[in-house]
């Protein structure tokens, strides 16, 4: 029977994605430090990392580190957390929201596209839970949560299409495979789809027109925000919540049920 170890008085959370103004990176960044969470962020563009990292230390007073890192190359990410390591507290969350879009239609798609969406949305979650869980399994506890989408179920229907989908459903599936692995040793693995939400993952600004038809097939009436999907990833790297794993969690307001 496998017991996790308690949660370190000091803890951190990495964000990945997290550089972007408009992102569901810098809002969950910004949720979990006004928890108490000392914070990493960890994007593409290192100078935005460390600039956004000052900011939300200045404002909530929280220890803070940012990390240039491009998530699809495993020599960045194991770098990059070692530093992460290395400046801040115990590593207890990791959150893997870089990705990119891509709306090209499938038969016009090409190899070098394919290969860049599986690399930054399917295989860059992949070293940055591989690096992480490393160091969680020595400490007895750890939170992961990935990203998904409606996508991922839908098989597009967005911004986005084919590639794009593909690489949410297999981040739907690394979630199920790395909880059964990792679960008995005090690491829960979940997922968060989004609906629609206002990010530039939706190919730029929503248009009031645009959010007016994306809402009328939502049940609640309204396109998402960032803050509603940071609400759901702030519950699912508490310490209570050593009970979920391996589960996929629609935020989505209604858009379809499964």
């Amino acid at each position: 029977m496998s017991t996790a170890a308690a949660f370190p008085a000091e803890r951190t959370a990495l964000v990945t994605g997290a550089a972007s103004a408009r992102g569901i990176g810098r809002v969950t960044a910004e949720r979990l430090a006004g928890d108490g969470w000392a914070v990493a962020i960890a994007d593409l563009d290192g100078s935005a990392s460390k600039e956004v990292a000052a900011e939300i230390s200045d404002t909530y007073g929280v220890k803070t580190f940012g990390v240039g890192m491009n998530v699809a190359d495993v020599d960045q990410v194991n770098a990059g957390i070692d530093d992460i390591e290395a400046n801040l507290p115990q590593l207890v969350a990791a959150v893997n929201i870089a990705g990119i879009s891509n709306p090209t239609p499938y038969l016009d798609i090409t190899p070098a596209e394919w290969d860049l969406v599986m690399a930054v949305n399917l295989r860059g979650p992949h070293f940055v839970t591989q690096r992480s869980a490393r160091s969680m399994v020595k400490n007895g506890v750890g939170r992961i949560v990935n990203i998904s989408s409606c996508s991922a179920p839908m098989g597009g229907g967005t911004y986005s299409k084919t590639a794009y989908s593909t690489a949410k459903a297999g981040i739907e599936g690394l979630t199920r495979a790395t909880a059964r692995e990792l679960s008995p040793m005090g690491i829960t693995v979940n997922a968060v789809a989004p609906g629609p939400i206002d990010t530039d993952i939706m190919g730029g600004t929503l248009s009031d027109e645009r959010k007016v038809e994306l809402a009328a097939g939502l049940l609640v009436g309204r396109v998402g925000t960032q803050a509603d999907i940071a609400s759901m990833i702030n519950y699912l790297v508490k310490e209570e919540t050593s009970f979920i794993t391996g589960q996929t969690y629609d935020v989505n307001g209604g858009l379809q049920f499964r």
